[in-house]
């Protein structure tokens, strides 16, 4: 597949190894807001090693209990070097099921925008899972993708979630206007508002908003925050005011990842970028 516009924050392996050595001594500052841990490391490398190893240790851990587990993955240049290093942990990847939590409608299969075709680059092709369940399916309507991701959610039950906020605060695609914490559907259909669009431009995935799909069918939140584990990786100076909205807002889907407070398992990783407007 070619190399898509994606990996211009992709980590070479050379300095995610010179990273993990001197992680040990790196100060990681911890924070609680309501039911939510945070962790602010010092860099976007930092934040992706420090993620993935804690993600290992549940990984491992969840695998002494259960035969199998269900990971489900957000697609961003957000999660770029967490999956550098997640997918070079010795796991039993066999023993793991993969979902993702979004994709847009309208994209050519071969995309590489599409949020499928970014995880098969990232991860999904790089280890052994027991399954990869996509989203798209070819020749579909979004309803008929909505009714059959349902069906596999529901026989594959959330166990992690690996995750990031938008810079609206939106957590998979329920952007603040279409985002219900009540939601009686597991997938849907929504709109994809202006600043969700232009978040696509910045992070280099798009060249221009006219290019961004205006829809997308996306994971609800009540299905999310059934997962057992929510990582959420949120590295950034664009995401900052997200963070600060998420921990220090009122607990509202004008910020819909304020909803993670809630949660009794859930960690949002920073990077001093993304934490420069917490009173820290």
């Amino acid at each position: 597949m070619q190399t898509s516009k994606f990996n211009k924050y992709l980590l070479m392996d050379n300095n995610i190894r010179a990273t993990m050595e001197i992680i040990e001594t790196t100060e990681i500052k911890e924070l609680k807001k309501d039911n939510l841990r945070i962790r602010i490391c010092d860099s976007r490398c930092t934040l992706g090693i420090d993620a993935a190893q804690t993600a290992t240790q549940v990984i491992n851990q969840l695998l002494t209990q259960k035969k199998e587990i269900n990971i489900l993955f957000a697609a961003a240049p957000s999660q770029n070097e967490f999956l550098a290093v997640l997918q070079k942990q010795d796991l039993p990847w066999q023993r793991i099921h993969a979902l993702h939590m979004d994709e847009y409608v309208g994209l050519k299969s071969d995309a590489p925008q599409r949020f499928g075709n970014f995880l098969k680059e990232h991860i999904f092709d790089s280890v052994p899972f027991k399954s990869v369940n996509y989203l798209f399916r070819e020749k579909a309507t979004p309803e008929e993708i909505c009714n059959a991701y349902e069906r596999i959610l529901q026989e594959h039950p959330l166990d992690i979630i690996f995750m990031g906020i938008g810079e609206n605060g939106h957590i998979a695609f329920n952007d603040p206007h279409v985002a219900r914490f009540d939601d009686p559907q597991w997938v849907k259909i929504v709109s994809l508002d202006e600043v969700c669009r232009m978040q696509q431009v910045h992070d280099g995935c798009f060249s221009h908003i006219d290019e961004v799909p205006q829809q997308a069918v996306t994971v609800t939140i009540p299905v999310m925050l059934k997962a057992t584990y929510i990582f959420c990786m949120v590295p950034g100076k664009p995401k900052a005011k997200a963070v600060k909205d998420t921990l220090y807002g009122p607990v509202s889907t004008d910020c819909p990842a304020s909803i993670l407070r809630t949660h009794p398992h859930a960690t949002l990783y920073c990077d001093l970028d993304s934490a420069s407007l917490l009173p820290i």
